[in-house]
């Protein structure tokens, strides 16, 4: 766990609780978290969830590790270090959508068990939601598709520490959600993903 470096400082208890959120946005706040290789398609059937679950008047926002590391996490790079505080950081900030009643997507590669583990805690410890999707693509059909052309970088030395390549990837050991993208349509996994969440009676308040 991060270290607590800031003194003198006191939790201000809020007087709107998470109960009249959730009645106010008609809906749950929880994480859907994806994981998985670059190119599995964690964030294409992620923005295709936050698209339909606005299309149906729920309160969505999706995260995406590229987009994270623009602003948020613009400070991080892909060492074993900065990837454990990339997770811990975006795991704060859904806890807080979360909190919001705001179902948050997130679509990170998220290499390592326990950084994964680290986030589902932080959420166990607040009472929130959360739901660890593996969103599963064998690794040659993950290389086959290549969408940012990293692979080929990393296959030819120019990316060192490409997770899947020179880098490992932990597969869940027992994934909420276990989504096989090589079988399946977007539309199929997206369906999946609304199942779950009506599973966990997210949509209603």
């Amino acid at each position: 766990m991060t270290e607590q470096k800031a003194t003198n400082i006191t939790w201000h208890e809020g007087t709107v609780t998470r109960s009249e959120r959730q009645q106010n946005l008609g809906q749950k706040g929880c994480t859907l978290w994806l994981t998985g290789l670059s190119g599995s398609g964690k964030s294409t059937i992620a923005m295709a969830l936050e698209q339909v679950l606005l299309q149906r008047g729920k309160h969505a926002y999706c995260m995406d590790g590229d987009n994270i590391r623009h602003g948020l996490n613009k400070n991080l790079g892909f060492s074993a270090e900065d990837r454990a505080e990339n997770i811990r950081r975006i795991g704060e900030v859904a806890k807080l959508f979360a909190d919001a009643g705001i179902i948050a997507i997130t679509s990170f590669i998220s290499p390592y068990r326990a950084d994964r583990e680290l986030v589902r805690e932080l959420n166990k410890e607040a009472d929130l939601p959360f739901i660890e999707v593996y969103v599963d693509a064998p690794l040659a059909v993950a290389e086959e598709r290549d969408p940012k052309g990293l692979y080929k970088k990393a296959r030819a030395g120019e990316i060192k520490g490409f997770t899947g390549i020179d880098d490992p990837y932990e597969e869940p050991d027992q994934p909420d959600l276990h989504i096989r993208t090589d079988q399946l349509s977007v539309a199929q996994a997206v369906q999946q993903l609304l199942d779950s969440l009506e599973q966990h009676q997210l949509l209603a308040p």
